[in-house]
């Protein structure tokens, strides 16, 4: 299955409505969202075309697609109108021998990792950094999706997208591929 892997959304509609065009003609099965989806948090400045109101409408269109973990700026509130479960600090994907530990990064990151058994992946968002490096020794791999809404260090507006043993960063604009993982490859 093609997935999506985005994060820190932070209530924008521009590019919560950019990143799901670019989830529809990526053709993914589904899309797992990282947090902070609602809210920009007291760190940060408004996104373009703030609107919690417009994220939630969307993110409800496809909520039988969507798999999500809690962010720091997510709160009981916020699930009481999306329709879909948001509270979760982490997720993990078993699929064919992969362990990928999912989380937002506030809790668990790159320089607090969970207990994970080399091989494993850590996907977190938090830092509004696209990362793909390896932790622990070079046993674990530690990749971020970047932020959808609110990049820094001069980021790009980014997803990836997760197929079979590849993962891709892109910029959401227009869908152009940044930066390639194949899982196992050195």
């Amino acid at each position: 299955m093609k997935w999506m892997i985005a994060s820190d959304i932070h209530g924008s509609a521009k590019w919560c409505r950019m990143m799901l065009a670019r989830y529809k003609e990526e053709g993914c099965g589904r899309l797992l969202l990282l947090g902070d989806l609602l809210y920009h948090g007291p760190r940060n400045e408004l996104p373009e075309e703030y609107a919690p109101k417009d994220v939630i409408q969307m993110l409800n269109g496809v909520k039988d697609d969507i798999l999500c973990v809690r962010g720091n700026c997510e709160a009981e509130v916020d699930q009481m109108v999306l329709e879909f479960p948001i509270m979760a600090d982490y997720a993990i994907i078993a699929d064919a021998g992969h362990f990928i530990y999912a989380t937002h990064g506030h809790l668990h990151g790159k320089t607090n990792p969970p207990p994970l058994r080399p091989g494993s992946i850590l996907l977190c968002g938090h830092t509004h950094i696209p990362a793909c490096t390896d932790i622990e020794h070079g046993t674990i791999t530690y990749m971020n999706p970047g932020s959808v809404a609110i990049p820094k260090e001069e980021s790009p507006h980014s997803y990836m997208v997760w197929e079979g043993d590849t993962f891709i960063w892109k910029r959401i604009e227009d869908g152009s591929e940044y930066l390639r993982k194949d899982w196992g490859a050195a």
